[in-house]
């Protein structure tokens, strides 16, 4: 029987255009990855909890393109009222699992999220079902997701590490604007 994780990752959907001066190593790490895990604090202290993401581009501030991570889950879960009860500010990790030490590869990074409304959920929307094309196929699944929360993480601190380009080999990127 062989093991699934040997199996080489294809991304479901093509890869996302960000056209921030994102290192492209990290952008194809993010692209190549579907679950992060997300570190946050509540009145409980630190907590995490594993969530499915999107990569989308969207317009910071000041107009300038910035990358965001887009995540379903309720208000009622525990990370949705401490998101909702905070200032939205996480930490979070996305890798494959199963990886061998040698060939680790993953992302670290740091931002703030925000709960999507009105045209910045319907357009974020379309990333993420993009994404997981499946969410649309179910209609029932399909209406409980519209139901549900959609939040936008904007990373403001992104590290790569990537062990197959040597031990420890870390390439990271911050935002300067």
């Amino acid at each position: 029987m062989t093991d699934p994780t040997d199996r080489p990752h294809t991304p479901l959907t093509p890869p996302v255009e960000i056209p921030v001066k994102i290192p492209v190593e990290i952008r194809d790490a993010l692209d190549a990855h579907t679950t992060l895990t997300l570190a946050y604090v509540d009145e409980d202290g630190p907590q995490a909890c594993a969530v499915l993401y999107a990569v989308h581009a969207t317009s910071g501030e000041f107009g300038e393109p910035v990358p965001s991570l887009l995540f379903v889950t309720s208000g009622t879960t525990r990370h949705g009222r401490a998101l909702l009860a905070g200032d939205g500010r996480v930490a979070f990790t996305a890798q494959r699992d199963g990886q061998d030490w040698t060939s680790l590869t993953g992302i670290q990074g740091r931002g703030a999220c925000r709960l999507l409304e009105g045209a910045d959920r319907e357009a974020a929307w379309h990333a993420y079902s993009a994404r997981f094309p499946y969410v649309e196929r179910t209609d029932r699944l399909r209406q409980a997701m519209e139901r549900t929360g959609l939040w936008e993480l904007r990373p403001d601190w992104l590290r790569l590490v990537d062990n197959g380009r040597g031990f420890g080999h870390k390439t990271e990127w911050e935002q300067t604007i």
